[in-house]
């Protein structure tokens, strides 16, 4: 690669690309009105057993573990968040998923917390007969393998296998996994889902199951009134799209990826520090007014039994008047 088509000057032009994707995802991916429980395309191959968990968890392995967290510090550092491939997923993190899956429904999804299982993972790629076929021998055997020879337990990378229908969960982000659980719903409607995970893997195509599960994710905080949540989720979600953006522009380069990245994700932490900055501001309103209507509603009664307590007086002096 010759020096005038280094990274460095791509920067005009991959700037202003960067600038008005995220404006488009600053609306694109933000909050809409939220639906529950879509209709799903299933299997029933991929029911589970009777004793056989949704949710599992690895074993504590401090050294592999330790490991992996180093491996994690550039996505840690991307996204500024110490969570990020951190290989140690809280009870919070867990029964945030939990209760995604069960409020819309996804009760096929296998969540996987820190856990290196490739032998189920090749089970439930066989078992998955919502994917054709050719797609699963294909495409799914190619992910399958990456799994396998790739060990998330120690590269990290939160992910959805839409051939195994799993979630793969290695930072303890509440965000990150909804992220994650907005892939598997958005997936789960789909009736073409090897053609349309082949298809939307492809750079730049990939940016738009990448804002659906944005947009899922946050719009479902807002629907659960989980304010807090919300506002944490646009802080890291937001430099996430951005990378993806990266990603996705630079899909032949691949020794500059990080640079890019690096540079890209800035603008994704402004806007999303300042949606962030919003949802918290209306929260307050929200709050404020609530205190409000409450302050009325007590002030009310007390006004009417005050004003009650005038009269009865009254008609006492007239009845026992001189």
């Amino acid at each position: 690669m010759s020096f005038s088509d280094s990274p460095l000057n791509l920067r005009p032009r991959f700037w202003g690309f960067l600038a008005s994707l995220l404006l488009t995802c600053a609306t694109g991916c933000a909050t809409t009105p939220y639906v529950y429980q879509p209709p799903l395309i299933t299997s029933p191959e991929l029911d589970f057993a009777e004793e056989e968990p949704q949710i599992v968890r690895g074993k504590p392995r401090p050294v592999i573990d330790g490991i992996g967290w180093v491996v994690g510090i550039p996505g840690k550092v991307l996204l500024w968040d110490r969570r990020i491939d951190n290989h140690k997923i809280s009870p919070e993190t867990e029964a945030a998923i939990a209760d995604y899956l069960e409020k819309n429904g996804l009760d096929q999804v296998k969540v996987r917390l820190n856990e290196y299982d490739p032998l189920g993972e090749w089970r439930r790629l066989r078992r998955n007969k919502a994917v054709g076929w050719g797609w699963r021998y294909t495409a799914g055997t190619l992910t399958a393998l990456s799994y396998t020879l790739l060990p998330g337990r120690i590269i990290g990378g939160d992910n959805y296998n839409p051939f195994t229908n799993t979630i793969s969960l290695y930072s303890d982000h509440p965000a990150v996994a909804l992220h994650e659980g907005g892939h598997s719903k958005d997936f789960g409607t789909r009736k073409w889902k090897g053609t349309y995970a082949v298809v939307t893997a492809i750079p730049g195509v990939s940016l738009w199951p990448e804002a659906i599960a944005t947009s899922d994710a946050l719009s479902y905080l807002e629907a659960e009134q989980n304010y807090s949540g919300e506002a944490d989720a646009y802080e890291v979600l937001y430099p996430a799209y951005a990378t993806y953006i990266a990603g996705a522009a630079t899909p032949f380069m691949p020794y500059s990826d990080l640079i890019i990245k690096a540079g890209a994700v800035i603008p994704g932490h402004l806007v999303g520090r300042w949606k962030a900055r919003e949802v918290q501001q209306e929260a307050l309103a929200r709050k404020r007014v609530t205190s409000e209507i409450q302050q009325v509603h007590w002030e009310e009664p007390a006004s009417s039994a005050a004003a009650e307590g005038s009269s009865d007086q009254g008609e006492i002096q007239q009845v026992g008047g001189p």
